[in-house]
């Protein structure tokens, strides 16, 4: 296995990490959420990186990234409903797209096609990625400012209608990104 599909495995671990971290509370563990996270993030830049320069793009590297992707993406969404700060339902959309696309890909496999992420796809998840790092900097100042007693209900209120709005936004391009790859990939669907 090389240095690139490791690293992707490595992310699928973190996530789980993260996850554990980021429902403990304290600015302590919320801050050790934030850097796994961000780590792990990384991660998926890195590893695509590393295959393309050493030209160790793999089959199974174009398969586990985006699952891994989703995983990381999924753990942190998932958290933040327990925690809640989002509504589920919202997730529950994104799960629905991340299980289609990937039924989509399993189904490609066993016409032994690989199809990897479109452009429309990679901007649905820079979305979800700052819309993660959003929600973990406002736990860390959350936290920070209950202690010291700058965190005041307005701002509150004004920090969780901006979650509300990014959420909002993400689950728009979620679904277009979505309905793109699908359209984009019409022909392994009607093949089936």
């Amino acid at each position: 296995m090389n240095i690139a599909n490791k690293l992707t495995i490595l992310r699928l671990f973190l996530a789980f990490v993260f996850m554990a971290f980021l429902v403990i509370p304290g600015i302590f563990f919320k801050t050790i959420a934030f850097l796994i996270f961000c780590f792990a993030s990384f991660t998926d830049f890195f590893d695509g990186w590393v295959a393309r320069k050493r030209n160790e793009v793999t089959d199974l590297g174009k398969l586990l990234d985006p699952i891994a992707d989703k995983v990381l993406v999924l753990a942190a969404f998932l958290s933040f409903v327990e925690m809640r700060l989002i509504a589920a339902w919202m997730v529950v959309i994104i799960i629905i797209r991340e299980l289609l696309i990937t039924g989509l890909r399993i189904l490609a496999m066993t016409k032994g096609k690989i199809l990897e992420a479109g452009a429309s796809g990679k901007h649905k998840t820079v979305s979800q990625m700052l819309t993660i790092f959003f929600i973990l900097l406002v736990l860390i100042v959350r936290e920070i400012g209950m202690k010291r007693g700058f965190w005041t209900p307005k701002i509150d209120s004004i920090v969780n209608y901006g979650i509300v709005i990014l959420m909002f936004i993400t689950v728009a391009l979620t679904v277009t990104s979505g309905f793109s790859y699908l359209w984009v990939n019409r022909r392994i669907i009607r093949s089936w």
